[in-house]
């Protein structure tokens, strides 16, 4: 009796030892979870400054501040920096936000507006606020009363893509600036043919295909144009279709036929040939 006591005196002895550990280790662990619970909310790791840097032309410190600090939740130690971003880049204008902490109580904002570029146009099918795009070719929505320069050309075409769009754009723009002339409006359609008006009030229907296609089309129009309008002493353009294989009808401002309709010419780059 008493040899199997004293062999088992040292294993409970083990067993409540290892316990007490095992306890003490427990509250350890919820005494420092609490210590970093209130070292989180502890007013002095708040911040106390948010410094805000970056080119801002349609915002100020203040709008910015009162936009996106509400949206934000958290102490130095617990401010999760991808939803600071967020709260930023929601901001009106505000094409990107870079955030960082600066240790103890400085959060640094840099921003990047948007720079419009051209006015997005909405589908027929689509409702929604006033769009814009900017030079990147992304599309945002701001309050149109906050664009400065009115004279952006308006850009339309299907869900995603303005950046098509405006590189087009891009690429015919200079061909009638030559003569002159500027695009308005353009736009792509769902099945891909590409429409332009000018300011001048002419509209071009310059049809499919690649973007080097479309342009060397276009190219050709503008080069032989001269050709045809003073064979009848007009500068003047009302429409043309240069969706034909073999050159583009065009129809001429105050140039009529015996039935009192515009005339309407099929011409071939050098060559202008009256339908009848």
């Amino acid at each position: 009796m008493n040899s199997a006591a004293v062999t088992s005196n040292p294993l409970d002895l083990r067993l409540m030892q290892l316990g007490s550990t095992l306890l003490f280790a427990l509250v350890l662990l919820l005494a420092a979870g609490a210590g970093l619970t209130w070292l989180a909310r502890a007013p002095w790791l708040g911040f106390r400054q948010i410094r805000i840097e970056g080119e801002v032309m349609h915002n100020n410190a203040t709008t910015i501040r009162a936009n996106a600090v509400p949206k934000l939740h958290g102490s130095y130690l617990t401010l999760n920096l991808q939803q600071a971003r967020t709260a930023f880049e929601s901001v009106p204008w505000v094409r990107r936000a870079v955030v960082s902490k600066v240790w103890p109580q400085t959060l640094m904002v840099s921003l990047e507006e948007h720079r419009p570029a051209a006015y997005w146009e909405r589908p027929d099918n689509e409702v929604g606020d006033d769009q814009l795009v900017n030079r990147e070719g992304e599309v945002f929505e701001v309050n149109l009363g906050d664009v400065e320069d009115e004279d952006l050309p308006i850009l339309r075409g299907p869900h995603g893509s303005a950046a098509q769009v405006l590189a087009m754009y891009r690429s015919l723009a200079p061909v009638f600036a030559a003569r002159d002339e500027h695009i308005e409006r353009l736009a792509l359609s769902e099945r891909g043919s590409w429409r332009a008006k000018l300011d001048s009030g002419s509209v071009i229907e310059i049809g499919r295909g690649s973007p080097q296609e479309v342009l060397e089309r276009t190219q050709r129009f503008a080069a032989s144009l001269p050709q045809v309008v003073n064979r009848f002493g007009v500068r003047q353009v009302e429409y043309a279709d240069l969706r034909h294989s073999d050159g583009y009808a065009v129809r001429l401002a105050g140039v009529g036929t015996t039935d009192g309709k515009t005339t309407k010419n099929v011409a071939r780059p050098g060559a202008v040939r009256p339908q009848r």
